[in-house]
């Protein structure tokens, strides 16, 4: 994997800032749903193994990451198979599906943000775990935010501070 950032920082509407993904799949948009919301398929690309009870105020329960404690969430939105959004470690996750034709689906994950100066961070991080769902989706295996220091982090990191989004945040595991 390169280091070619994908995301977009963004303020909002609502003035909050936030960091935008935007992929295509070749799957229906009932399988990408499942990839956002079965655990299973969380714990391939997502950085915690995230459990969520799938409905407006529903809590989501995050565990097994060696860099946080487990923690819980609350389910914001969701209206499946086309939108959840949860609250995560001061953050709020949007997952967005549109069903294109031809059985695929746009999938749109907007972190929106509880401090600006996280969006680097959080960007670079956002790419390694796409990348898993990236290959997830065609069949493949990768190892995602599970690769330790073998994922390119630093590399995207960095491509997201040269392109001025905003930075400086502890990264979790550094301890910098």
């Amino acid at each position: 994997m390169t280091a070619e950032r994908t995301g977009t920082f963004l303020t909002l509407d609502d003035g909050r800032p936030a960091v935008r993904f935007s992929r295509v799949y070749d799957h229906p948009v009932d399988r990408v749903w499942r990839f956002v919301t079965e655990p299973d398929e969380l714990a391939r690309w997502f950085p915690s193994r995230a459990e969520v009870d799938l409905r407006p105020g529903g809590t989501v329960t995050f565990t097994g990451d060696p860099h946080l404690e487990d923690s819980t969430g609350r389910v914001v939105a969701v209206h499946p198979p086309r939108h959840l959004s949860f609250t995560w470690d001061g953050d709020e996750l949007h997952f967005d599906l549109e069903e294109l034709e031809e059985e695929r689906t746009r999938f749109t994950l907007t972190n929106v943000l509880g401090a600006e100066n996280t969006a680097a961070r959080n960007g670079a991080g956002w790419e390694v775990c796409l990348a898993a769902l990236d290959a997830r989706a065609r069949g493949e295996r990768f190892d995602g935010p599970h690769a330790g220091a073998e994922a390119p982090w630093k590399e995207l990191y960095a491509a997201y501070v040269t392109a001025g989004v905003p930075s400086g945040a502890p990264v979790p595991g550094l301890g910098a």
